[in-house]
């Protein structure tokens, strides 16, 4: 081991042009980020279609808004409870099986929501399908820790989240169109074709990923010897400068400090993602092909935003103020989203601004686990501060549900607020050294 350990860290000492280790980085990121943004846009849309789908299960089964609530948020519960369980066993068997493994199930699951006749049915298939869920999003995270050092994440993390924003720009037109265009075909409910024809692409990607991902940079034929052993040793060098234990990162306040402030920026998300078409609908629009195209207009300008927002970021080599101000940001223009709601123009562009904040922020935030937590430390606090984001997405369908519209904004709101403060003291001062990848 500690002859490996010199001949990597020799190979990382040695001399290599900044261009060429920018370029040898982007060949990485461009091999797996594809995939996992494929996955991370089906996983989303597999999760926030079900408010689509609302508009008519409602009406076919009677649904309240708390019905709804409850059904929507069970799927975080089983999420949470899994996620970790989830990572320690993808760290035994490896990324390829297990991530092929959970989508592939979540794919048939999903599909089998054709089946909810009524609230039990609703509610267990919802669970099932966060059971099979749990893991993708640490998983991912945790794969990429060894590809890449901490320095290197930001720009791929805007890449792998922006498929959180196309999820909803393309997935909520399509979900409303098969609603509208798929009603009655073969006799079956639009919302029944919804969960068909957006569950079976999880189980093809599922598919693919089993055949062409690899576990580690060794296992790549893609990379030249050289450059395996470069991407390892800088991986290697940088982990000795993190938490590599499970019970030293239990008692480090920042680790905690991460699990809240993703409770409150990810209630926020959740909260607009399973309401916003109910909103627009209360407005008094009838059409659900409709709805779908207004809810993806905040989606398309937070993707553009995120994106421009995390490479200025990554210009400035600052993240404490860029993940801070977002927040602040964001809780204002939700809170004016919601008292002017009745002017539907100025509601909706200030919807559009606070999705855009919510989703800048998310970037930024990843890139602090990684900075922080290495080996079984960096697998259990991804899944635990992921599972936070779980019990946020409980949170962001039960306050609006139980609160009501209005006042469930106004706490939405708030919790981003919240998130700002707590984000300012969490995040390290020291800059990022690296410029975009």
């Amino acid at each position: 081991m500690g002859k490996m350990s010199q001949d990597m860290c020799a190979q990382q000492a040695g001399p290599i042009a900044p261009a060429a280790e920018d370029a040898l980085y982007r060949k990485v990121i461009w091999r797996i980020v594809p995939l996992f943004f494929l996955g991370f846009m089906l996983s989303y849309l597999d999760r926030v279609n079900i408010g689509i789908a609302k508009l008519q299960m409602a009406a076919d089964f009677g649904f309240s808004d708390k019905t709804y609530a409850l059904g929507a948020s069970i799927f975080f519960w089983a999420y949470m409870i899994f996620e970790i369980p989830s990572n320690m066993i993808l760290r035994k068997v490896g990324a390829r099986l297990w991530i092929s493994r959970i989508m592939i199930t979540w794919g048939l699951v999903s599909m089998a929501m054709v089946f909810s006749r009524n609230a039990t049915a609703f509610y267990c298939l919802r669970f099932l399908l966060g059971v099979c869920e749990a893991g993708f999003v640490p998983g991912v995270m945790y794969y990429t820790n060894s590809w890449l050092p901490a320095k290197r994440q930001s720009g791929m993390y805007s890449l792998f989240l922006m498929a959180l924003p196309f999820a909803i720009i393309l997935g909520a037109p399509i979900s409303g169109a098969i609603l509208q265009f798929m009603t009655g075909v073969a006799g079956y409910a639009g919302w029944h074709w919804l969960f068909v024809l957006e569950g079976l692409p999880a189980v093809i990607l599922g598919i693919v990923i089993l055949v062409m991902l690899r576990n580690k940079p060794a296992d790549v034929s893609w990379l030249s010897e050289p450059q395996k052993r470069f991407i390892e040793a800088g991986v290697t060098t940088e982990a000795t400068h993190k938490v590599g234990g499970v019970g030293a990162m239990l008692l480090n306040p920042r680790v905690w400090l991460l699990c809240v402030t993703m409770i409150m920026f990810n209630t926020g998300f959740y909260g607009l993602t399973f309401w916003m078409p109910t909103l627009f609908k209360n407005s008094g629009i009838n059409n659900d092909f409709t709805i779908g195209l207004l809810t993806a207009i905040p989606y398309a300008v937070a993707a553009i935003a995120m994106r421009l927002y995390a490479l200025h970021a990554e210009r400035r080599r600052e993240h404490r103020l860029h993940g801070t101000f977002p927040g602040l940001l964001g809780g204002i223009c939700l809170f004016a989203a919601t008292y002017y709601g009745s002017h539907f123009i100025f509601a909706l562009a200030m919807l559009s601004l606070t999705t855009a904040c919510i989703l800048s922020l998310m970037p930024i935030y990843w890139t602090v686990p990684g900075r922080l937590l290495t080996g079984p430390a960096c697998a259990i606090g991804l899944a635990m501060i992921n599972s936070c984001g779980s019990f946020s997405g409980i949170l962001g369908s039960l306050v609006v549900g139980y609160a009501g519209m209005q006042l469930g904004m106004y706490i939405m709101a708030a919790f981003l607020i919240v998130y700002a403060v707590l984000f300012f003291c969490v995040c390290p001062k020291t800059s990022i050294d690296a410029p975009a990848a």
